[in-house]
């Protein structure tokens, strides 16, 4: 498998004297086409929410200002619906820009915990490796939760083992004493996964999944949602926050320093000779949350698995970054403009 070496109201303008008929009928002329400037000037992009655990996003519109006029000849603020933002097709643009190697693949999936806003590129299976080792400790945490217990002493061992040196004799103990695939696939149903399946026998690194399942994992670990107690999640989280120094890799790319929690998997294929390497965890960039999954297989060194993982997190997490950077600088132009337009 791997070594253990190798995660209010609407604003209004200023109130004026009521001009003569004549005068009013400019007025109005001028707050209209003061409407049509800022509706074209003051679209602006809104967030999309993420509507299933498949990491699809959908539409919804919010307001935004725009000016009219009133009767009587005022200018005032009135609400129009935008365009909300296909957060799928911004990730597929930024992932395309990721050279990926010759017969190499590569999927991600991205949510934003402070808005809910998620996208997903890709929805092949890919192998697991250690990143699965997430889940079987979120799998046997749930268990100890439906049976009112708390975790062995012996247990808690392999879990810092397993999570923060990637333990492979602990994974298997954990393996086991969850029921191995049937009690992973319990679990993972609860949880929300539609697109995971436990490894055959004693192989779970060979688990299959896709980088939207994985964000629906993570959702379990450090959403507010989950089917975890607060106690189980801070356990978790507190383990990949203490993944070993030369385990700091993949997603943690895309982070502000060291603001990060992952778990990362590697695995050379017998079969093959080829490489999965894959990345998952959470991210604050710019002050917000994020988590990221990305998941790649095919390069022909786990070095270069790394380079693809890591470039593809930074490209996943810069397509949220970059449009809500553009979004809140036209959300601020959009209210300049109706500022003037309704002093005018």
């Amino acid at each position: 498998m791997e070594s253990p070496r190798a995660t209010s109201e609407a604003r209004r303008g200023r109130r004026r004297a009521r001009p003569p008929r004549r005068r009013a009928l400019l007025y109005t002329s001028l707050a209209l086409v003061a409407v049509v400037g800022v509706t074209a000037a003051g679209t602006v992009y809104v967030k999309a929410h993420a509507g299933d655990n498949n990491g699809t996003v959908s539409s919804a519109g919010s307001p935004s200002a725009s000016s009219s006029a009133s009767a009587n000849g005022e200018a005032s603020v009135e609400p129009v619906t935008e365009p909300a933002v296909d957060r799928d097709a911004l990730l597929s643009t930024a992932l395309k820009t990721v050279t990926v190697p010759s017969g190499a693949k590569v999927s991600a999936a991205v949510l934003d915990l402070d808005s809910g806003d998620s996208a997903a590129y890709g929805d092949a299976a890919f192998d697991t490796a250690s990143i699965v080792k997430v889940d079987i400790l979120a799998a046997l945490l749930l268990q100890a939760q439906d049976a009112g217990r708390h975790l062995t002493a012996t247990e808690k061992a392999y879990a810092t083992k397993m999570i923060e040196n990637s333990d492979n004799t602990s994974a298997s103990e954990l393996w086991d004493i969850i029921g191995k695939a049937t009690g992973l696939d319990a679990a993972n149903k609860r949880f929300g996964l539609t697109g995971t399946e436990g490894g055959d026998g004693a192989l779970w690194g060979l688990t299959q999944t896709t980088a939207a399942d994985q964000l629906t994992l993570l959702q379990q670990v450090f959403g507010n949602d989950s089917k975890l107690s607060e106690a189980s999640q801070a356990y978790i989280q507190g383990l990949m926050k203490t993944v070993e120094s030369d385990q700091r890799w993949g997603v943690s790319a895309a982070a502000d320093g060291s603001e990060f929690a992952l778990k990362n998997g590697w695995l050379a294929r017998s079969t093959t000779g080829l490489w999965d390497v894959n990345s998952i965890g959470r991210v604050t960039v710019g002050g917000t949350d994020y988590l990221v999954a990305v998941l790649s297989n095919g390069t022909v060194s786990q070095a270069k698995g790394i380079s693809l993982v890591e470039a593809a997190a930074k490209a996943a997490v810069g397509s949220f970054t970059d449009a809500d950077s553009s979004s809140g600088s036209a959300s601020a132009s959009a209210s300049a403009s109706a500022s003037a337009s309704a002093s005018q």
